[in-house]
């Protein structure tokens, strides 16, 4: 995951003991509404870590590396063998400390002709610079980025496959987006360039880029989508997952809708039905240049707030990757898709 900076550090407000009479109310409502619900294949997690593997192993997929570069093509013809209609956006981005990045956001669209569409997302760009390293040493390194950025890569690599060899397909047409130059961001440095754009008062302090990109040039002419899921550290061990908080502004029924049917899964050690802070990420461009609701799903961690101990450090390698984890958010995703 990248820059993301809690806008509101809101120590996510939890009080279960609260929530009782409304969950069991909307347990009510949610099963009069699910009588015909389809039942997605199985999400394979083994498949899913593969992918990840395969991503770290070309190394930090740092913008303007010959390991970024790599990866890039792996990706592209990883979807184009899964059957997806592919799109390359190239374009230089320039980071807030003024380096020119040659970056690629990557779309893989499923189901080309459909209307109705939806967009499931996750970057896949390493950040340059391990700058939480507790070893002061290792903090000028690249971020190996097994998790902050190619776990949920690999989650969609996986689901696009899951969807390509099954013989029942969902009827929504879904576009896979890899964005690029996501983490280059400086969390020191407060810029308002965000909010010169949009009058948003959401900054973005260098991260974000190629979202920022995506959103304001479209990879169809028209293109909409119905909404959208933004995957950003999806992969490690125990990893809780609550409603972000400007997804809940933006898109609160797709919040809902998700999270309802991780519990119905069994997911709901993941997947906690807690509030928690505002996060920028790459689902705020959509939402607020595209006009496209998107949510996040992110680990954090309930109640202390934050990201999983490795994040941007040097120690954000395959050995924080769990495949149960993994197995949560790719069956969930599936199921919500499958159910659309």
């Amino acid at each position: 995951m990248s820059r993301h900076i809690i806008l509101s550090v809101v120590a996510f407000l939890v009080t279960v003991s609260a929530c009782k009479t409304k969950q069991s109310q909307s347990d009510a409502t949610e099963t009069t509404e699910q009588t015909n619900v389809v039942t997605a294949p199985s999400f394979n997690a083994d498949s899913a870590y593969t992918y990840i593997d395969k991503q770290v192993k070309f190394g930090p997929r740092v913008p303007n590396t010959p390991a970024h570069v790599n990866t890039g093509n792996y990706l592209v013809a990883k979807l184009k063998q899964f059957g997806c209609e592919v799109t390359e956006q190239n374009f230089v981005a320039t980071t807030w400390d003024g380096k020119k990045l040659n970056a690629r956001n990557i779309i893989g669209a499923i189901n080309p002709k459909a209307t109705k569409r939806i967009v499931l997302a996750s970057h896949w760009d390493s950040r340059p610079h391990a700058d939480q390293d507790p070893d002061k040493a290792d903090q000028s390194k690249p971020v190996t980025a097994a998790n902050d950025g190619a776990s949920g890569v690999g989650v969609l690599l996986e689901l696009a496959r899951t969807i390509q060899q099954s013989q029942q397909k969902p009827t929504v047409g879904i576009d896979i987006v890899f964005f690029d130059a996501e983490d280059w961001g400086n969390g020191d440095k407060a810029s308002n360039d965000f909010e010169k754009e949009t009058g948003n008062q959401y900054d973005y302090i260098g991260f974000c880029l190629g979202s920022r990109y995506w959103a304001k040039n479209l990879h169809k002419p028209g293109y909409s989508a119905y909404y959208g899921i933004l995957l950003d550290m999806v992969g490690a061990k125990g990893a809780t997952f609550a409603k972000e908080g400007l997804s809940m502004q933006f898109a609160p029924s797709v919040v809902n809708n998700v999270w309802q049917t991780a519990s119905r899964l069994g997911y709901s050690q993941y997947f906690v039905d807690a509030q928690g802070g505002q996060i920028t990420d790459d689902h705020l461009a959509p939402n607020t240049i595209a006009k496209i609701p998107m949510i996040d799903i992110i680990h954090t961690n309930i109640g202390s707030g934050g990201f999983f101990p490795a994040w941007h450090t040097a120690e954000d390698d395959m050995s924080n990757i769990d495949r149960n984890t993994l197995k949560a958010v790719g069956q969930t995703l599936l199921q919500v898709v499958y159910n659309e």
